[in-house]
């Protein structure tokens, strides 16, 4: 299972971190990334870790890191300078396994 976690109110320009807890399998033994799905829109890809190697999708690049955390079993996504268009409910993937989601919403 994946649990997100982290999401809720952000202005515009500030920065938010989303977790994501695995249980019942290893991160570290597969590869595991971050989706979103803003209103009305398809659910697109943002960021991922692939065995040692990390990579962002162009719409955050720049503005996101994502990191694993072996010894929690997390994967994180850290986001700064947000916009309004990076609202969207994030979810965490690793194969066929999708986390419930978690709700970001950048707003004044």
């Amino acid at each position: 299972q994946l649990q997100a976690s982290g999401g809720g109110l952000v202005q515009p320009g500030g920065s938010l971190r989303l977790s994501c807890a695995a249980s019942g399998f290893r991160l570290a033994d597969y590869a595991i990334g971050w989706f979103r799905q803003a209103p009305g829109k398809e659910r697109d890809w943002v960021a991922g870790v692939f065995g040692f190697s990390t990579r962002i999708a162009d719409s955050v690049t720049g503005r996101a890191t994502v990191s694993r955390d072996v010894n929690k079993n997390t994967l994180n996504l850290d986001i700064s300078r947000m916009t309004p268009e990076d609202t969207a409910v994030y979810y965490c993937n690793s194969g066929n396994t999708w986390g419930q989601g978690t709700l970001v919403t950048v707003s004044s």
